[in-house]
């Protein structure tokens, strides 16, 4: 028995001391335990018949804990005449840092095992608060719709975003980032899994189940040892509860108690920073966190004119290839601004929390978006301005700052970083790629030659027959947009008869319902099978080569190319099994549905009421069914 405690005791102070060893970097934890080898048939035992050259290394790495010094050793079984007692070996120096002081090795024997297993506990109970400082603490901060042209960073003038600007400034900024499916819930569901939407089953879907047997990645942190929070919008809308089996939102337990007035009637009440603040304080003492703040801003709706009240000139505006530059359209795009630019206030004092925490330069800062804005022919479309985000990252601790990063980035990418930061194996179901190594270099532009991105699509919201989607699979290269609708008979946007229901309801929307022709037939008229976008002569992606033949040679090769990207990624529509995706339940409200569509004209015949829709209240937002 004793022997099995000397052995489990070993692996302890093994792991302990990898931990310990643990900063920015994962570490490799070697454990090696050889079965009938004699303690003095190493090297480092001074035997010279026998040649063990690692294993005078392996032992000082395994047994240096926290500044001391100790020897485990598996004893064989001996007969009692031939029993070794415990005895000092001269002075080695083991090295744990500039200056560091040679420390005495014991042997010890099962005579004096219990004091030294005593004495092991006490150095671990020292150690291992130490390995937990030495982890990073995660801010992952995510708004709701934010188009990546509107920040200061990346150039605009007329939405002002300091506090994202300040996170660009101190750390990394990204101009190549995208989500694999520009809308909220399979986009989140992707950050959370660290897989892109077609590989989650019913999660490809907006407004679904959360399906079972995909681990996320606060579970994941919390099971390390990490303190996890959410506030503001998790993952959703859609029901993690039925099949998942969920009791809180998959991003983590919610602090949502805190609310305080907003500037506009269309802005939700909580208030997100003092959230944050109270999450620090009930944080355990010593414990890194990970927590997510999703901003309800700017989604839609808006207060009608608020922009100008807040002082916005309208001839400031930068207006969009795809829309008509007109009022109307200029003081949607204000009203849009002023709901990212108070988002942005909340960045700032967090930041400010973290300052006075003492945790800021200890702490990855991440903020970005879902999707594009809530715009005709962006957030929902698979087109340049619809599934391109903004994303910018601070850490004090392990990021040069001042880099400007134009590598490939899915937010896919961001759930193996989190692992691979604290200190955790790969997780094998998440497909993205960590960013850690990324990190780590010092440089500017192409830094790791990412210059790939699947974008894609199946059902969003509803307004066709069956509830069918729009299916789309795209590829992103530095300098073509390749997209490919599988079924360009359906209209893109959802039909007319229901509103365009993948379209949020806006002035801008009615705008071009009203005017119609080139406007219109970008946002809402039928697609073409393949569409084609010269990226480096049509940055917003307006203009569709597919059909000119001077493009063909081009269209095929992007076509093959994402096609056998896809298959590499047992995407069931690139493998012939598409029809599952149409199996997937919607559970939202049936307000855009066909059916309720075909049920009022019924309705018209027999001269009845059609149904009404329940008023939705100022300042709330789409959220997770479920959610606390």
């Amino acid at each position: 028995m004793k022997r099995r405690l000397l052995r489990l005791a070993a692996l302890v102070a093994c792991l302990a001391s990898a931990s310990i060893a643990a900063s920015a970097r994962r570490p490799n934890v070697i454990f090696i335990l050889a079965d009938d080898l004699g303690w003095g048939d190493l090297r480092c035992y001074g035997n010279t018949f026998l040649r063990t050259p690692i294993s005078w290394s392996v032992s000082r790495v395994a047994c240096s804990i926290g500044g001391a010094a100790c020897r485990l050793d598996r004893w064989t079984r001996r007969p009692a005449a031939t029993s070794i007692p415990g005895r000092v070996i001269p002075r080695r120096r083991l090295r744990r840092g500039a200056g560091a002081r040679p420390s005495r090795i014991e042997l010890f024997s099962m005579k004096n095992s219990r004091f030294h297993l005593v004495a092991l506990a006490l150095l671990l109970a020292a150690a291992l608060p130490a390995a937990e400082n030495t982890r990073p603490n995660y801010l992952f901060i995510i708004f709701d719709d934010w188009g990546w042209r509107d920040a200061g960073a990346y150039g605009s003038s007329w939405v002002k975003t300091p506090n994202f600007d300040r996170v660009a400034r101190e750390g990394v900024l990204f101009r190549n980032a995208f989500t694999s499916n520009p809308k909220c819930s399979p986009c989140r569901a992707s950050i959370l899994t660290g897989r892109n939407s077609w590989q989650l089953r019913e999660a490809v879907s907006h407004n679904g189940l959360f399906p079972a047997g995909f681990e996320v990645y606060p579970d994941l942190l919390e099971q390390a040892g990490y303190f996890v929070g959410l506030t503001g919008k998790g993952w959703g809308p859609g029901d993690f509860k039925t099949q998942a089996k969920r009791t809180r939102n998959p991003a983590g337990p919610s602090f949502d108690a805190r609310t305080a007035p907003p500037p506009t009637t269309a802005i939700n009440r909580n208030d997100y920073a003092a959230n944050f603040d109270d999450f620090l304080a009930q944080r355990p003492k010593g414990k890194p966190f990970s927590f997510w703040l999703g901003f309800h801003e700017p989604h839609r709706a808006y207060e009608r004119d608020s922009g100008v009240r807040a002082g916005k000139n309208l001839a400031d505006v930068t207006v969009p290839a795809y829309l008509p530059d007109v009022s109307v359209t200029r003081g949607d795009l204000a009203d849009y601004a002023v709901e990212v630019e108070w988002a942005d206030g909340h960045i700032g004092r967090v930041l400010r929390s973290l300052e006075a925490a003492g945790e800021l330069d200890n702490t990855l800062v991440i903020v970005t978006s879902d999707h594009g804005m809530p715009f005709p022919y962006v957030k929902g479309q698979i087109h340049e301005d619809g599934f391109h985000l903004p994303l910018a990252m601070r850490w004090g601790r392990g990021i040069k700052a001042g880099r400007v990063v134009d590598d490939f980035i899915n937010v896919r990418d961001l759930a193996p970083t989190y692992l691979e930061l604290a200190g955790l194996p790969a997780h094998p179901q998440m497909t993205g790629r960590s960013l850690a190594a990324l990190f780590r270099s010092p440089a500017s532009g192409m830094v790791e030659n990412r210059a790939e991105m699947l974008v894609g699509k199946e059902r969003h919201d509803l307004g066709r027959p069956n509830d069918w989607g729009y299916p789309v699979r795209a590829l992103r290269t530095p300098d073509y947009l390749y997209v490919r609708n599988f079924h360009p008979e359906r209209w893109p946007a959802g039909n007319p008869e229901t509103d365009f229901g993948n379209c949020d309801p806006s002035p801008s929307k009615e705008l071009l319902k009203t005017i119609g022709g080139h406007y219109y037939d970008l946002s809402f008229g039928k697609r073409q099978s393949d569409e084609l976008y010269d990226l480096r002569a049509d940055p917003q992606g307006v203009n569709n080569l597919a059909q000119d033949l001077a493009h063909a040679g081009t269209v095929a090769r992007l076509r093959d190319r994402m096609m056998a990207l896809l298959r590499e990624e047992q995407d069931p529509r690139a493998l012939g099994q598409a029809a599952v995706f149409d199996t997937y339940q919607y559970v939202g409200g049936r307000q855009k549905g066909y059916d309720t569509w075909l049920k009022a004209q019924d309705g018209k015949l027999k001269g009845e009421a059609p149904p009404a829709e329940t008023p939705k209240r100022p300042g709330k937002s789409k959220g997770a069914r479920g959610t606390p």
